[in-house]
């Protein structure tokens, strides 16, 4: 069944290639006004498939995008996995897609990434939605169970087993509530495990920049945005809380309004995909911070 799901994905998808650099795979939904979904780990596009119909049929285009080293991605041992380097690269791919004004979602490590690509092309988004990310990236520190994927050797047993059955508790823990099957969450494995044994993905997480210069250049941006943003967070999240990460995005971005939460952990596109896509709705009719 997890294969054949994948596949059926992969199929939803087309190959978009980057010129210079890493090519990945691309899904585009519905028509309308274009929201990218950046993604995650250890995760990848795949996490959005809920959430791109539930888009569409609101009049709006749904987009997704495998981040170098995971999901449909290619892998490159060269490519700079770093925050900087994953939003660099997601400039020319967003160029290669053809796709100029977009709203925005972020997600995960696709946070800081987003965050960054804000800084790069600030005139280009029209919107920003942010769930369950960072922001103050210095004072970040990786939870207890994601320390060991950066180091050597140790990384790759810890990885391997993200390719077994022990990944459906995992998620079940830190990620999700009842509505994704074994299936379904046993394909985030094979998607992260695909080419390389995770090689890539391992690689993104030793590039973590939880420094001061990286937090220093991608806050002046959120804080001068010319475009409406909002914050939607999954409530039972234990590593990324709303009382403190979801606090710090909030108080980056100035909003006056309330983070608006909804039922669900670390990967509520997979518990709350209709509810994620009616509240993007929401801020792209409105145009103002919700």
């Amino acid at each position: 069944m997890t294969k054949k799901l994948i596949k059926e994905w992969s199929e939803k998808g087309s190959q978009l290639d980057v010129p210079g650099t890493a090519s990945t795979r691309i899904w585009r939904e519905g028509s309308g006004p274009t929201v990218v979904c950046l993604h995650g780990v250890p995760s990848s596009a795949y996490l959005y498939r809920k959430v791109l119909p539930e888009l569409a049929s609101r009049g709006l285009e749904g987009v997704a995008i495998d981040f170098p080293g995971l999901g449909f991605a290619d892998r490159p041992e060269d490519f700079d996995y770093s925050w900087t380097g994953l939003s660099a690269w997601l400039e020319k791919a967003l160029d290669a897609a053809g796709i100029d004004s977009f709203h925005l979602v972020v997600h995960d490590v696709g946070g800081p990434v987003g965050f960054d690509l804000v800084r790069r092309m600030p005139e280009r988004i029209q919107s920003l939605t942010v769930m369950n990310t960072l922001v103050n990236a210095s004072r970040f520190s990786k939870p207890v169970m994601m320390r060991p994927f950066s180091v050597p050797g140790l990384g790759y047993l810890w990885t391997l087993q993200m390719n077994s059955p022990i990944i459906v508790p995992f998620f079940r823990w830190i990620g999700v509530l009842a509505t994704p099957s074994y299936a379904e969450i046993r394909a985030y494995g094979t998607l992260l495990m695909r080419l390389d044994g995770g090689r890539g993905f391992r690689k993104i997480m030793a590039g973590f920049e939880t420094t001061r210069e990286f937090e220093e250049r991608i806050l002046p941006p959120l804080r001068e945005r010319k475009f409406p943003a909002q914050v939607i967070w999954g409530k039972y999240d234990t590593e990324l809380t709303l009382e403190a990460e979801g606090a710090d995005v909030k108080r980056a971005l100035g909003l006056q309004t309330d983070i608006y939460q909804v039922e669900g952990k670390h990967f509520l596109q997979e518990d709350a995909a209709p509810e994620i896509a009616e509240r993007v709705a929401l801020l792209v009719k409105t145009g103002k911070d919700q």
